[in-house]
C-alpha cells in the first residue's frame, strides 16, 4: 500500500512537471487530452458555430471519451445524456430515437452538442451559465440567478450551490483551456 502511494505521489510530481515544461512534453500532455471521435466534433461544432475545443473538453469531462458510460443516475454516452433530455432534442432534430443509439457516438455527440449550443444560445453564448445548467438543469440556474447566489454573467461560479455541479464548471473550464493550449494554432 505504502509503494502504491509513493508511486502515485511521484507520477503526479512527474506530471506537473510535465505540465510546467508544456512545449517540450506537448505529446505526452496531450495523451491525457485525446481527440477521440474527431471527425464528429469537428463536423458538429463546425455546423454549430461552437468551439470544438469546448465540444472536447465536455465530452472529457463528461464521459472520458466513452462512448459505453452509464452514470448512477442514468446519463448515457460520450456526452452522459439523460433519456428524456435527448428523446426531446431527438425530436426536435428530426431523429428516430432509442436509448440504444444513445451509445453510438455519431448520434451521441450530435444530439449533445445541439443540446449544449441550445443551453449557448438560451445564455446568450455564456458558456459559463452553459455549463452549469448542462449539470445543473436550466430550471436551478435561473433559480440562482434570481436568488443572487450566482450573477447574471457567470463570474462568480465559486458559488454554484451544489458541490457537484460546482466541481463540474471548474473541471471543465480546466479541461477548455488545457485543449486550447494544446490544439490551438497560434
Amino acid at each position: 500500500m505504502k509503494k502504491s502511494i509513493i508511486v502515485l505521489i511521484i507520477l503526479v510530481i512527474i506530471l506537473l512537471g510535465i505540465i510546467n515544461n508544456f512545449n517540450i512534453n506537448k505529446k505526452i500532455v496531450s495523451y491525457f487530452y485525446p481527440k477521440k471521435y474527431e471527425e464528429y466534433i469537428y463536423q458538429y461544432s463546425e455546423e454549430l458555430k461552437i468551439d470544438p475545443m469546448l465540444a472536447f473538453a465536455i465530452v472529457k469531462t463528461e464521459s472520458n471519451f466513452n462512448e459505453k458510460v452509464e452514470s448512477k443516475s442514468g446519463a448515457i454516452g460520450l456526452m452522459q445524456l439523460m433519456e428524456n433530455t435527448a428523446k426531446e432534442q431527438a425530436q426536435k432534430l428530426g431523429i428516430e430515437f432509442s436509448k440504444e443509439k444513445l451509445y453510438y457516438p455519431e448520434v451521441n455527440l450530435k444530439i449533445g452538442l445541439n443540446y449544449f449550443n441550445s443551453l449557448l444560445d438560451y445564455y446568450k453564448q455564456n458558456y459559463i451559465l452553459a455549463f452549469t445548467a448542462y449539470n445543473a438543469g436550466i430550471g436551478n440556474v435561473e433559480k440562482w440567478i434570481k436568488d443572487g447566489t450566482i450573477k447574471p454573467d457567470g463570474s462568480n461560479i465559486e458559488n454554484i450551490p451544489f458541490k457537484e455541479t460546482n466541481l463540474y464548471v471548474r473541471k471543465i473550464i480546466k479541461n477548455y483551456n488545457m485543449y486550447k493550449k494544446l490544439y490551438m494554432v497560434s
